[in-house]
């Protein structure tokens, strides 16, 4: 049969399994990415903190190791909801570096390198890509976030008992959560920089600026109109007031924690979209 009369058909050999198609990018980004020596030194940096809350962790739970402290300073020093929030500010704030390092090396080559249509031609869609270059982020960003929370909490079940964990097990849950959430958000703003600004540098620039803009936005609202809803536009504070309500700790001065979740939930959205639109195959320039 002569070239041109075969039409173009459909591959309908076997295909490997959704998931081990879907891991595919992940596993050759992690890789890559842990081979930049800043975000390995970030990772390891990050690490102490979680090193030093479980050295408290220990201590709090051996009494015959603050015999000689003051009875009231030892009353102070106990694992609580106040204990996990300043863990997960601390780890919160390593995550956003992070971001701002991993992040920026994502989607921009794939686009300057038009190599997006070799991957939309195989079974691998536009939501698998952003879902396998999200994955790629919430992994690394997990590492020191909620899976060193969640380790610290059960170092805490081990030496307290379980009763503690029947009277405490809301705050790993409200842990795990809040960490959730802001790692979707570190993540999306990371992917959509990249996803706009070619250049590295200033990808991570831009992913650092957006949340100190909105921040800078958000307090000149308040003082302007000298309300307090501004504080909305702002990530970082809107994620704070969800993380107090979670672990039911003193919350700022502000909109509530339904307001900052559905202020969180509105800007997620919009980052998905901005992220959608750019993850295209082709693009038509009139």
């Amino acid at each position: 049969m002569a070239v041109y009369k075969r039409g173009y058909r459909r591959y309908q050999g076997p295909l490997t399994g959704r998931w081990a198609r879907f891991m595919v990018l992940p596993r050759y980004a992690w890789r890559r990415l842990y081979q930049q020596r800043l975000v390995l030194m970030l990772t390891l940096l990050a690490m102490v903190w979680p090193v030093l809350c479980a050295g408290f962790v220990y201590l709090t739970n051996h009494v015959e190791l603050l015999q000689g402290l003051d009875p009231d300073f030892r009353r102070f020093i106990q694992v609580d909801a106040t204990f996990f929030s300043y863990f997960m500010y601390v780890q919160g704030g390593f995550a956003v570096f992070l971001a701002a390092l991993a992040g920026p090396g994502l989607i921009a080559p794939d686009l300057a390198n038009n190599t997006l249509p070799l991957y939309f031609s195989r079974s691998f869609s536009r939501w698998d890509y952003g879902l396998a270059r999200l994955a790629v982020l919430v992994g690394m960003l997990s590492i020191v976030t909620w899976v060193p929370g969640l380790l610290l909490f059960g170092f805490q079940v081990a030496l307290a008992g379980g009763w503690w964990f029947r009277m405490n097990w809301t705050l790993g849950a409200g842990m795990v959560a809040g960490f959730v959430l802001w790692l979707l958000v570190l993540s999306l703003v990371a992917m959509a920089s990249s996803a706009y600004v070619k250049w590295r540098v200033v990808a991570a620039g831009v992913s650092l600026a957006f949340f100190f803009l909105l921040s800078g936005i958000a307090e000149m609202i308040d003082n302007v109109f000298r309300v307090t809803w501004g504080h909305v536009l702002d990530p970082a504070w809107a994620v704070n007031r969800v993380w107090c309500a979670l672990l039911q700790v003193e919350a700022p001065e502000g909109p509530g924690a339904t307001a900052s979740a559905t202020a969180l939930g509105v800007m997620i959205v919009l980052l998905v979209l901005v992220i959608e639109r750019k993850l295209r195959p082709v693009e038509v320039v009139s």
